[in-house]
């Protein structure tokens, strides 16, 4: 498939895929739309205050820009995450090696980004006090998760125009089951079928504004 880089709208860049019509982030601003949905309205609503780390599931790893900011997070708010990403189609360095985040957010996090990009497939390694990775490179489909084990996923593939398969009861079922008791899936998807299907499983539902460009987002939480 054919990508670009392009700059959206607050001046961050993303990646467009030209045969699905469809970017990686928001063009009206790929910082600012991670930052409103998974970092204010995702680690922003877990509390701080204890001493275990949170541990957070990524669908859709992408160019590392959720995960670059978790970082900023944990290392600001002084708490420790354990992050895992799962990628079936990898961004090759030419186009991550591009990406301006770290130029925005600031320049200290320029080895993390590099880090994390150069990562082994599949394996948990520890950066610092703040933060782990573990990036697992495999179709959701095939994937079997450990069941009750993170508090929060950031469900962040493209949307159910470009990529239906992603939004079907099978997937979300195992978000339902990797998550804890009361942990919380985040996305910037508002879709009506995507929220009744999250109901129908047992998620409780709640429609939060969204970030420019957007109406609403969805936190759904595990009771």
């Amino acid at each position: 498939m054919k990508k670009e880089l392009i700059l959206t709208n607050d001046g961050s860049m993303t990646i467009r895929i030209n045969d699905l019509n469809e970017n990686y982030h928001s063009g009206h601003g790929a910082i600012q739309e991670a930052m409103h949905v998974f970092i204010q309205n995702g680690l922003g609503l877990i509390p701080s205050s204890s001493d275990l780390p949170i541990r957070v599931f990524e669908m859709g790893l992408g160019t590392g820009l959720n995960a670059l900011l978790s970082y900023q997070y944990a290392k600001e708010n002084s708490i420790e995450i354990i992050y895992s990403g799962i990628e079936a189609y990898p961004v090759e360095k030419e186009f991550y090696s591009k990406l301006n985040y770290v130029e925005i957010i600031g320049v200290d996090y320029v080895d993390f980004f590099s880090w994390m990009h150069d990562l082994r497939w599949g394996v948990l390694e520890r950066y610092d006090d703040h933060f782990s990775v573990r990036k697992i490179h495999q179709n959701l489909s095939v994937f079997c998760p450990e069941p009750s084990i993170f508090d929060l996923v950031f469900y962040d593939a493209f949307g159910p125009r470009a990529q239906s398969e992603m939004w079907e009861m099978d997937n979300l079922e195992k978000m339902f089951s990797l998550l804890k008791t009361n942990g919380k899936l985040i996305t910037y998807c508002a879709q009506g079928q995507f929220k009744r299907n999250l109901k129908q499983i047992g998620f409780d539902v709640v429609a939060l504004p969204g970030p420019p460009g957007k109406r609403e987002m969805t936190v759904a939480i595990k009771l």
